[in-house]
């Protein structure tokens, strides 16, 4: 590694504190300061940042460190119980936004692949900057929470499966075998991290010492996060989604509780506070300004029919769910972020001609604004349904604590054992027999 490349990584580690540091003062999450940040410094405006390979190699790694930490903080349980609605939200949130997009650039002029890349793009929700802002606002243990990233999740692995299909690996593009090979991949990588994750992890956390070292348990979550990064690569998926997956079987109750929060303490460091920073903020180097002199009516259309399509699709299919349409609302305001993963659809598409040098920086333009939407329409949102009585915890039981077990405890035990769980405290022992036989 060259000096040069040492203090371009230095200086943008400076520019992501700073611009962190200022987004949060202003209520937004520290990503959106971080990208505004790339654009600032580097080549759109000032220019003091450059790109080089050092930089963006850290940034990714970065990202897939986070992604294992979303994973890792995320319980399987509850993300099953929000499968259903998941769906429901991924459903509306990617096709009336995607549908929409489509027309849009027709009505522009744009058709053609160009036009089902740009509504792909405007479906999409993504992930790493979903779980950015998630931690960001703290409300990580709600149904929402999970909701959105079942919903991002499925969004996701949808338009990088349409991607495997239209780009075609040098077979015949878009040609249905090749959207079946697509396919087949996924189901594969799937198949292969659910008989790892729930088969191979469990045995070798019950082969490891009941305390491990702090570190080495640590090093052995980030291999475990990285092959499951390089299973889905080779899936043709992305490794932010094999990074998660990886996560979510790296559980409290599989690891131990007190070695898990020590990992997270490691990796929220190492990667919310240092190298996934640096992704952020390299992610504004490649924007042009010109598009707001040449296409700006375009841009603006763009943005409000994406943010539009997002929160209305959301609602209107979320109601099927049963939880309501404004907590569909809340959700799709807060699938409404982009980042990551449509900034990899718009550089796809630009490499191989399907849209051009505008398109491509309105699809970042698209991206920035819709996630600078994100925490104040979420956060309002929460407060929303919060006054109201329906922000549900993920997994939230009421438990009830009974001071002795005797005979008139374990009747009101009893009656009150339907609301959740009751806890009872006594010191001698035959009452507590009793409470034990008595369920």
């Amino acid at each position: 590694m060259h000096a040069e490349e040492l203090l371009i990584i230095a200086l943008t580690l400076g520019v992501a504190f700073g611009g962190g540091r200022l987004a949060t003062r202003f209520g937004y999450p520290s990503v959106l300061g971080e990208l505004l940040g790339g654009i600032l410094f580097g080549p759109p405006i000032i220019g003091l940042l450059q790109p080089n390979e050092p930089l963006k190699l850290l940034g990714e790694f970065g990202v897939l460190l986070m992604m294992v930490l979303i994973g890792m903080h995320l319980d399987v349980a509850d993300m099953r119980k929000a499968s259903t609605p998941g769906l429901l939200a991924a459903a509306g949130g990617f096709l009336v936004p995607a549908g929409l997009g489509v027309g849009l650039m027709y009505l522009f002029g744009e058709g053609g692949l160009g036009a089902l890349f740009v509504g792909l793009a405007m479906g999409v929700t993504s992930l790493a900057t979903k779980s950015r802002i998630l931690v960001d606002l703290r409300i990580l243990d709600t149904r929402i929470a999970h909701v959105l990233m079942v919903g991002a999740l499925v969004s996701d692995l949808t338009v990088l499966l349409v991607f495997s299909a239209v780009i075609g690996e040098g077979e015949a593009t878009g040609t249905p075998i090749t959207f079946l090979l697509a396919g087949l991949r996924a189901v594969a990588f799937l198949i292969i991290s659910y008989l790892i994750g729930t088969k191979v992890i469990p045995r070798l956390a019950a082969m490891a010492p009941a305390r491990p070292d702090g570190a080495s348990a640590y090093l052995i979550v980030v291999i475990v996060g990285v092959f499951f990064g390089w299973m889905a690569e080779a899936a043709g998926l992305h490794a932010i989604l094999g990074a998660f997956v990886g996560g979510l079987f790296l559980s409290g109750r599989m690891i131990g509780a007190r070695t898990s929060r020590d990992i997270q303490q490691r990796l929220t460091t190492i990667s919310v506070g240092t190298l996934a920073p640096l992704f952020f903020v390299s992610a504004g180097f490649d924007v042009t300004l010109n598009v707001f002199r040449t296409d700006l009516a375009l841009l603006v259309w763009v943005i409000v029919v994406a943010t539009l399509g997002k929160i209305v699709g959301t609602a209107l299919f979320y109601v099927r769910s049963g939880n309501g349409w404004r907590e569909g609302a809340v959700l799709g305001a807060g699938m409404n972020g982009r980042g990551a993963v449509e900034i990899i659809v718009a550089e796809l598409a630009l490499e191989r001609g399907l849209i051009d040098q505008t398109v491509f920086s309105i699809l970042v333009f698209m991206a920035i604004a819709t996630t600078a939407t994100v925490p104040v329409l979420l956060t309002q949102g929460v407060a929303w349904l919060r006054r109201r009585g329906e922000l549900v915890r993920a997994g939230e039981r009421r438990t009830t604590m009974i001071v002795g077990a005797h005979p008139l405890s374990r009747i009101l035990a009893k009656t009150l054992a339907p609301t959740g769980p009751v806890v009872l405290l006594d010191t001698n022992d035959m009452h507590l027999d009793e409470a034990r036989r008595e369920g």
